[in-house]
């Protein structure tokens, strides 16, 4: 049987990642591999996380399975942060939410549930997306179309054709979209914008799915749920994917949620019975660990006022980071105009160079990014941040 197999390709960051751990050049930068990264380079763990954590050791009486939904105090607790306590939806109780093995194992709850509820549907994805979106929708046996998002050349949303192809689809299409922090163009819609959108999908009748991996990494906790609070408010059904990896600092704890909007409480029902069979099918109970320590934080007012502050440094760090990019691109004299880093949001922005430039950075200076120019804006820092400058700079001068 094995016999038969073919090679897969590496993943494109994880090989950046040894490229640049092997490389025994003291001046190199890791721009690829998409964490938080503090002042110093380091992912550290939160200060509420590890209150929390001591509470939950002091505490845990069991290790017995919790169930293929979770925590129901994490279930609720992370759809009202991402909801509003006072949402219409969760007053008239028309969301159910089951928490996952991280954000990606909420999208591929979310893809199996699709599979079941419309098997013939059509998942439409951006261009571009999260490169594990289409592998996720499409291991469900979903067919996967994208629509039109970002322009490489104005560094701006090719918001007109967005709208422009979501007036197509329709009760038998499912699209994608991020909450925030748009990865990996870093590239948002506007409130305006999300209000367009939003009156599409009521007119068309498609369902979306919005995947909110980056809550409170863009503006804030509240700015940055207004499409999916808008949205839900609008339409009869809709999915939520979660994820507490970036926003708690939990990446390794594998924690996230998956949320499912209905027409009414009797129809959320129904539809969590079919969304706790996938699960049970998929990996049948979830990790307590991460959840436990997320819903005691958001449980406590200490605590989350702490999780706040915490979340805003990592949030005013990022945003500062493409600041001072742009700045000394600008210093030194470089012409090309780089000001739509500072306009995005997020962990993520294309630099726009081309792919040889890509591979000049890393064989002449040892500055690391995938092929597309994505780069991770953590990885920028104080101490780097002139080198990176300059090295741009001298690749752009040929």
């Amino acid at each position: 049987m094995f016999s038969t197999l073919k090679a897969m390709p590496a993943d494109p960051i994880l090989g950046l990642l040894s490229q640049y751990r092997d490389d025994p050049r003291g001046e190199k930068i890791d721009l690829g591999v998409g964490v938080y990264k503090d002042i110093l380079g380091n992912t550290p763990i939160l200060d509420c996380v590890k209150t929390a954590e001591q509470r939950r050791t002091a505490t845990e009486t069991t290790k017995v399975y919790i169930g293929p939904a979770g925590s129901s105090d994490f279930n609720r607790l992370i759809a009202e942060l991402a909801f509003g306590e006072q949402h219409p939806t969760l007053s008239a109780g028309r969301i159910r939410s089951v928490s996952t093995p991280g954000g990606t194992g909420a999208l591929r709850v979310a893809a199996d549930f699709i599979k079941r509820c419309r098997p013939g549907a059509t998942v439409w994805v951006s261009d571009p997306t999260w490169a594990n979106h289409t592998g996720l929708f499409e291991a469900a046996g979903l067919k996967v179309e994208r629509y039109p998002y970002y322009d490489y050349t104005t560094k701006a949303l090719k918001f007109d054709e967005m709208l422009a192809k979501l007036n197509t689809l329709g009760e038998n299409d499912v699209v994608l979209l991020h909450a925030c922090c748009h990865n990996p163009s870093g590239q948002d819609l506007s409130t305006e914008q999300w209000d367009r959108v939003v009156q599409v999908a009521v007119k068309r009748g498609f369902t979306p799915l919005i995947d909110m991996a980056y809550q409170g990494f863009g503006d804030g906790v509240e700015e940055d749920a207004y499409g999916v609070r808008k949205m839900a408010a609008a339409v009869e059904d809709m999915l939520l994917c979660s994820s507490c990896s970036k926003n708690f600092g939990l990446y390794r704890e594998r924690i996230g949620a998956c949320s499912i909007i209905a027409n009414s409480s009797a129809a959320a029902d129904v539809a969590l019975s079919v969304l706790l069979y996938v699960v049970r099918c998929l990996y049948s109970m979830p990790p307590a660990h991460g959840a436990a320590l997320v819903e005691t934080i958001l449980g406590d007012n200490q605590l989350k006022q702490q999780w706040l502050d915490e979340l805003k440094v990592m949030r005013d760090r990022i945003n500062g980071n493409r600041a001072i990019l742009v700045e000394r691109l600008k210093a030194i004299g470089v012409e090309q105009d780089f000001s739509f880093i500072a306009r995005q949001k997020g962990m993520f922005s294309f630099l726009g160079v081309s792919p040889e430039q890509v591979e000049q950075l890393k064989q002449e200076f040892g500055i690391y990014m995938v092929d597309s120019s994505r780069i991770s804006i953590a990885g920028i820092s104080d101490s780097n941040v002139d080198y990176l400058a300059k090295s741009i700079a001298k690749v752009l001068q040929g």
